[in-house]
């Protein structure tokens, strides 16, 4: 069952942002769409409630249960940046708006993009780690923690991973094609 939930928490996070959008832009209604696109928590409370209610009841703890925390966390974690994303797509797209601006692709600057997206990660995974461990506490020593736990090195690992990946950044700009010819010409040439 929370399988599902979560299934149906996704397609709802899906089906909310379509008509908050659709709101906003296509009937005109901009206060009545934003309304509608805040009611997206309540996707993730309702899933965490019936989470712990589920647990209360006995249920063992499995992979789902995690499942269920990771969502609740990447959804905090990356939620509204992606509503901001999507909708400034589809302002520009259909309804004249601005062009979403591009992530840079060279030097600190593309370092410095990196390291923000890799902080939006890093709180979803977070939040599920703090999510797992409440789990872990909400069960207790005599439960079978161990799925909870697995998924708490999976975050683990996604943390690392993105630190790496800002980190190459930092260390490892990329540079802009004509920056790189021009540093390995001599500068006294005539």
């Amino acid at each position: 069952m929370i399988a599902l939930l979560v299934v149906a928490c996704e397609v709802a996070f899906w089906v909310l942002l379509a008509a908050g959008l659709a709101l906003r832009y296509a009937a005109r209604k901009p206060r009545l769409g934003a309304a509608v696109l805040l009611c997206e928590p309540v996707l993730e409370v309702v899933l965490l409630v019936v989470t712990a209610i589920d647990l209360k009841n006995g249920a063992e703890p499995d992979w789902k249960h995690g499942l269920a925390a990771v969502y609740i966390g990447f959804t905090v974690g990356l939620g509204h940046h992606t509503v901001k994303k999507v909708d400034a797509w589809v302002a520009h797209r259909w309804f004249g708006g601005p062009r979403p601006v591009k992530p840079p692709k060279y030097g600190m600057a593309r370092a410095i993009h990196e390291w923000r997206t890799a902080a939006r990660w890093i709180v979803a995974a977070a939040i599920a780690l703090a999510l797992l461990q409440a789990a872990v506490w909400y069960v207790g020593p005599d439960g079978a923690v161990g799925s909870l736990r697995s998924w708490q090195q999976k975050m683990g690992l996604l943390i690392g991973l993105n630190l790496i990946i800002a980190g190459g950044y930092t260390l490892f700009p990329k540079r802009a094609p004509g920056k790189e010819a021009a540093e390995r010409e001599p500068a006294d040439r005539p």
